[in-house]
């Protein structure tokens, strides 16, 4: 028997002893069955590997941002700021995701309960909306440095950085709070096995027996919300970033520009292409193998918030001079 049938059987078969019959009062199965990476499941033990090494660099080097930033009163400053919130939100969104992926992969514990894997959905897609939006601010911010110097203390305020983020979270909360409702408004489920890692929002969607056009609608419309949204001004902002740059007079001031601002837009674009690139497949990637969409839906959620401390952080001089002081100072009073 093949190993993905054999997958099947066996949640279909856990699903009838362990779960019990649905009571008639719920309209949902009390647990969803996370499959994985069907296809690969004879691999997992090997792609596990990857998913934890990513993992772990992650959150040393998102941890290690925010300890160089919080005791450096030098970092205390705008640009900095927003790269502590950036990499709190990337230890979140990873975190949401990659424990439940390394349990199934280890120890085969692909049960789930309803309720928490809405609420798995719910914070991976709002921090990933958060994450947007932090990289659109992120960029309004390097232009504002570099196309409007004068104007940067009196427009990047404190306050305005405050008012900045209860944006980001509320619109998260906004957009993303209805996918939920919408799906346990659902009569009811054909299976309660997800051909997926985690609860991503449309794999759980296609398992409703209901129609699902409104959902799927409705996803789009979040989706498309943010991420083009996000990704135009950004866009925006990094052309008349250029045009600033190239009009400097210094051949060397335009490269240092250049090769800072280069690493940037190859993150956001790495993050935007396969984000929308998982939201697209579901609905339209009929002829894509499972397994490939898959593997890139995780990585969407494991690769930017683990290259994010290398790419705004350690290459910025401020932060690597941080954070040998820091080192230092830890290494000498620990002898």
């Amino acid at each position: 028997m093949k190993s993905g049938n054999f997958i099947i059987c066996w949640a279909l078969e856990t699903d009838r002893n362990l779960l019990g019959e649905q009571s008639d009062s719920s309209s949902h199965p009390n647990f969803f069955i996370l499959v994985g990476i069907p296809g690969l499941e004879n691999a997992h033990k090997w792609i596990s590997i990857f998913f934890c090494i990513f993992y772990i660099l992650t959150m040393l080097g998102n941890i290690t941002l925010l300890v160089v930033i919080s005791a450096s009163p030098g970092l205390h400053k705008p640009m900095f700021i927003f790269l502590s919130i950036l990499a709190s939100n990337d230890i979140l969104l990873s975190t949401c995701m990659a424990p439940k992926v390394l349990c199934i992969f280890w120890f085969n514990s692909r049960l789930i309960s309803f309720d928490s894997c809405l609420l798995q959905m719910f914070f991976i897609h709002s921090f990933s909306s958060v994450e947007s939006g932090l990289l659109f601010v992120m960029a309004f911010d390097r232009y504002i440095a570099i196309c409007q110097p004068l104007r940067y203390g009196s427009t990047m305020t404190n306050n305005l950085i405050g008012k900045l983020v209860i944006v980001l979270l509320v619109r998260a909360a906004v957009l993303v709070g209805p996918c939920l409702i919408l799906i346990k408004r659902f009569p009811a489920f054909k299976t309660n096995i997800i051909e997926h890692s985690y609860c991503e929002h449309m794999a759980v969607v296609k398992l409703a027996a209901a129609d699902i056009r409104i959902n799927s609608g409705y996803g789009l419309f979040v989706a498309f919300t943010i991420l083009s949204g996000d990704l135009l001004f950004i866009l925006i902002s990094y052309s008349m970033i250029f045009r600033a740059v190239f009009s400097l007079p210094s051949k060397d001031s335009r490269l240092r520009a250049f090769n800072t601002c280069a690493p940037h837009i190859c993150i956001f674009l790495t993050f935007y292409v396969l984000a929308i690139f998982s939201f697209l497949s579901h609905r339209y990637g009929k002829r894509i193998p499972p397994y490939i969409h898959i593997i890139l839906s995780d990585m969407y959620l494991l690769v930017p918030p683990m290259l994010n401390p290398l790419v705004y952080g350690m290459k910025t001089k401020q932060i690597r001079e941080q954070f040998w002081k820091v080192f230092c100072e830890y290494w000498g009073s620990s002898k």
